[in-house]
């Protein structure tokens, strides 16, 4: 007798750590909903992996509204992994960008909190689930420049803390997930406004993790048993101590 395949939705699945996740998941024979704003990355990523896709930008309540009714409609739930985010700018904070600091909290926060609202109804109807939130070392630990992106990564942060205080006693895990440097082909170069030399200079002299990397951790938190909670597992590479001191060679 063989046991229905564990189903779950993926944010920011159209790259990076979120594209990883995805192929991790399905290699692991999980179902996946794979969403993303764009449709053509998508359409790749399951031609390659077999995962179902759906448009979605987690900016958007009818979109994400949307979401939720389909999968509702299509089988159910037994995780989430919010992971869509990113930062924008890398300035002090008295010359700070009003519009990026707005756009990296609806991103990271308030797309967390809309995917995570919608979802945790399936879960609780299904008996158990997961809800996976992506962070980043940015959420423990402020460094110059960086007030806009730590600001809404430890937000980001403190809903994953304070919901999994809220729920306890139910059958559903909050996890999160804290990066470091993760090279990867967008992050640092969305940051940097498409500046492809600076946002190279960013991994120069070490060895950065990857997004395989952290869709292992991803993947392995999930796997834990039901009773087994990994409330937070922060991830860096070796050679980064902490958010401003990572030894480099040849640099």
């Amino acid at each position: 007798m063989t046991s229905t395949p564990r189903r779950a939705v993926v944010t920011g699945a159209s790259s990076g750590i979120g594209a990883a996740t995805v192929r991790r998941l399905r290699a692991e024979g999980w179902d996946v909903v794979a969403t993303a704003r764009r449709a053509d990355r998508l359409a790749a990523l399951a031609d390659a992996t077999g995962a179902e896709t759906f448009v979605a930008d987690v900016t958007s309540d009818d979109d994400v509204a949307a979401l939720v009714e389909h999968v509702r409609a299509t089988g159910g739930l037994d995780a989430v992994v919010n992971n869509a985010g990113g930062a924008f700018g890398l300035d002090p904070v008295e010359s700070g960008d009003l519009a990026q600091w707005r756009a990296m909290y609806e991103l990271n926060v308030l797309g967390t909190l809309r995917v995570t609202q919608g979802l945790l109804p399936l879960l609780r109807e299904r008996g158990a689930g997961d809800v996976v939130v992506v962070t980043s070392t940015a959420a423990h630990g402020a460094y110059p420049g960086g007030a806009g992106y730590t600001g809404a990564k430890s937000a980001e942060h403190l809903l994953a803390q304070t919901l999994r205080w809220e729920i306890v006693g139910q059958p559903v895990r909050v996890i999160e997930i804290a990066p470091g440097a993760v090279a990867t082909e967008e992050f640092s170069l969305v940051r940097f406004d498409g500046d492809a030399e600076r946002a190279a200079a960013v991994y120069e002299g070490y060895q950065p993790l990857v997004a395989d990397d952290v869709a292992d951790t991803i993947a392995w938190s999930l796997s834990r048993p039901a009773h087994v909670n990994v409330d937070l597992l922060v991830v860096r590479p070796r050679a980064q101590a902490n958010n401003t001191t990572t030894a480099r060679t040849g640099v």
